[in-house]
This record gives structure tokens, sequence and C-alpha cells, in this order.
């Protein structure tokens, strides 16, 4: 009798050590609350099934609340164990703070280029803290009925661009071009990040910029703001005061024939538009002109230092850093584009086109992004500024260039 009750506790004890083992919960922090459900019903239970005894959840905060919250939730010591990461020095900050945990031993960091890895390493590339996840790709989207109706090819070159802007404008039937100024991260994102790459070559541009071999003021970076000006008399009535989800909702609705865009729209507009899309990269300036495109390192994944479950966390990363996440992740949420050397095929037609342009034009990062925005004035948010400002007419392109310049000098030292 005495032997079958140790048994019995026996078992008891083990049952209850396996349950104790299953209870491992991995929490995620996130800006992106669009994808919750993407998360929950495709990505985590994905995972769970291939790792039974760790369970994952999800849980994103606002965009506009995500740094001050993350950064209170890492001071209180309340923060989860993944955290989802913005690219460059946001997380560099976070690492520079210890609340990142260096992540360069994971064997799934092998599936990732130099470039893709770059938005979450240290200066010197001696650390990388984040596994990457996705990039989203700038151009434009367009209402094809809307073109078919008009007549009209789609634009490769600057002059052609304008051509199709003149003659939407001139049948009346559509605004040229939806795009406000009062949110003004629009003009700079989708406006001057958008089409600039192809006035100071893309990579090329961009790095003289950090090194101090190139300035603003510079004409490749100011001919984007001469064009961004052009723009003005294409937006239609008001633009001024069109916010963000205003411009969303005028081209889903049919009323204008032309979107500058992110990927990051397709999913969206896909819902939402009831007529056909198609998408083309930013025209180049002149025929026969190598094409770049924005293909911002917008994503990653990295693992909170003072996670009480790491290597749990170490073994989702893993997984994200696999094959089988890249095909998940992207095609669940088109206009995410795989950072994975792996090739992943779009299902969604918009998405494939984006991601088309991949093979025929050189890719490029925005250009305020990596160290040029350390210091006050902030770069980032004074092209915004600047940009809304050139499209509103309240300054000159050339103007534009010298404020930006004068306040990048005023903090920052290229190391040459």
């Amino acid at each position: 009798m005495k032997r079958t009750i140790r048994f019995a506790l026996l078992a008891t004890t083990l049952l209850g050590g396996a349950a104790q083992a299953e209870d491992v919960t991995l929490t995620i922090e996130s800006w992106r609350n669009d994808d919750l459900t993407i998360w929950q019903d495709k990505l985590i239970p994905a995972f769970e099934a291939q790792n039974p005894g760790i369970k994952v959840v999800f849980a994103p905060t606002a965009p506009a609340e995500y740094n001050a919250a993350l950064n209170s939730k890492l001071q209180a010591g309340s923060a989860g164990d993944l955290i989802t990461c913005r690219p460059f020095d946001a997380s560099l900050e976070l690492y520079n703070q210890g609340n990142l945990s260096d992540l360069s031993g994971l064997a799934a960091m092998a599936n990732f280029s130099s470039v893709a890895k770059s938005a979450w390493q240290t200066d010197d590339g001696a650390a990388t803290f984040c596994m990457p996840m996705a990039s989203v790709i700038h151009g434009f989207i367009y209402n094809k009925d809307a073109f078919d109706q008009l007549g009209l090819a789609v634009p490769t070159t600057v002059d052609e661009f304008f051509a199709a802007l003149d003659k939407i404008k001139a049948d009346g039937t559509y605004i040229p071009m939806a795009m406000g100024t009062n949110d003004q991260w629009e003009a700079a994102t989708m406006g001057y990040n958008n089409i600039g790459p192809n006035y100071w070559k893309g990579e090329e541009g961009r790095l003289a910029l950090i090194k101090g071999t190139q300035k603003l003021t510079d004409p490749q970076w100011v001919a984007p703001y001469e064009q961004l000006a052009r723009w003005k008399d294409y937006l239609g009535d008001g633009f001024e005061a069109q916010t963000y989800p205003d411009s969303q909702n005028l081209f889903t609705l049919g009323r204008a024939a032309i979107y500058p865009a992110g990927s990051w729209e397709i999913a969206g507009f896909n819902a939402q538009a009831q007529f056909k899309m198609g998408a083309f990269p930013p025209p180049v300036v002149n025929a026969g002109d190598e094409c770049y495109i924005s293909d911002h390192t917008d994503i990653a994944m990295g693992m909170n230092a003072k996670s009480a479950h790491p290597e749990e966390a170490k073994k989702f990363l893993e997984w994200v850093g696999s094959s089988e996440f890249a095909d998940l992740y992207a095609n669940s949420l088109p206009g995410f584009f795989s950072l994975n050397s792996t090739p992943v095929k779009m299902t969604d037609p918009l998405a494939q086109e984006f991601v088309s342009w991949r093979d025929k034009c050189k890719s490029t990062i925005r250009s305020t992004y990596q160290i040029l925005s350390r210091g006050t004035p902030n770069l980032e948010n004074e092209t915004w500024n600047a940009s809304a400002n050139v499209i509103k007419g309240t300054e000159t392109p050339a103007d534009a260039g010298k404020r930006l310049q004068e306040g990048l000098d005023s903090w920052y030292k290229p190391a040459n």
C-alpha cells in the first residue's frame, strides 16, 4: 500500500514537472498592432506546433506610444522577453543601454546579408542585436482603371511622370496624386526618400553624406526637393490640411489616380479598393539611368537581456531567422518583404510587383536613419518638416538643403 502511494506521489510529481515545463510563456513587445491577428492565427501557432512547452503571446503597443512605453517597461523590469526592433539608432540605443542581448552567435544570422543586418548592428559591425525580419519598399501605387480610362502608360522617367500628372489634372475626373502635408512624415518618407535615391545614387550618396564628402546643399540632394516643389499643383485642394488617413481614403475610394506609397499599404488597400491597382518604382531622371529604390530595413526582433527565459527566446529567434518564417510572414503581410537570403515567392500580385524591382534597381535605405539622426536637431524630423514646407511652397529647395546641413553641422562631425 505504501509503495502504491509512493508511486502515485512520484507520478504526480513527474506530471507536475511536465506541466511546469510547458508553462514557459514568451511575450513579444511590438509597435505594429495592425498585424495582431496574423501573429495569433498564423505565426505563433506554427512555432508552438513545433515547440511544445513554449507558449508565445504577442502584446503590441500603439505605434506612437511604443518607444516611451517600452523604455518604461525596461526600466521597471516588466518588458517582454522578445522586443520588436525599429531600425538603426532607436534599437542601437537599447543595446548600448544593456537592454538587448548580442545575438551574433545564433545560427540563423547566417541567413542574412550584411546589408540586412546593418540596421541592427553596432557601428563597427561587431555585435548584431536583432534578428532581421522585413523591409518595406517605396514607389507609387496607381489606379489601373483610371490609367486605362485616360490612356496613360506607366511613367518611367520624371518627364513622363509629370506628363501623366498633367493629363490626369486636365481630365478632371481624378485628383492626380493623393498626399497631404499635415502630418509631415509622408512628405519625407513617401516623397523625398522615395524619389531621392535616383538623384543621389542610393548607397553611394547616403554613405558619402555620412562620411562628409557630400552635403545636403549639393545638387543631388537639393534636386529631389525641386521635384517635390512641383508636386504641389497635383495634390488637390486643401492638401495642406490633409492627414495620412485622409490620403489613404482618397485613393482607396477611387478619387485619386496615384498614391506615393510604402509597400505596407498593400494589405489595407487590397481590402478597401474596389478597382484594379498597379505599382511603379520612382521614375528615373533621364531615360537609361540606373534606377534606385528605397528598400528600407524596417523590422527585426531582439531578446530582452533580462528575459527569464533566454534559451526559449533564442529558440524563437532562430525560428524567426528561418526560411519557413520568411515565407509565412511575407505572404501573411504582403508589403513586408523578407530580408532572408532565401527568396520568397509572393502570392500577392501587387507585392510581387514591388519586390520585383530588387532585380532591376539598386536597393538603398532612407538617407536619415543611420547615424545622422542621433543629435539635435534630428535630421529625420527636420527632413519631414523641410519636405512638407517645400511642397507647400513656404521654403525653397535651396533653403531647405541649407537649413538641414547647418543643423547637421551643428552637432555631427564625420569620422574621416
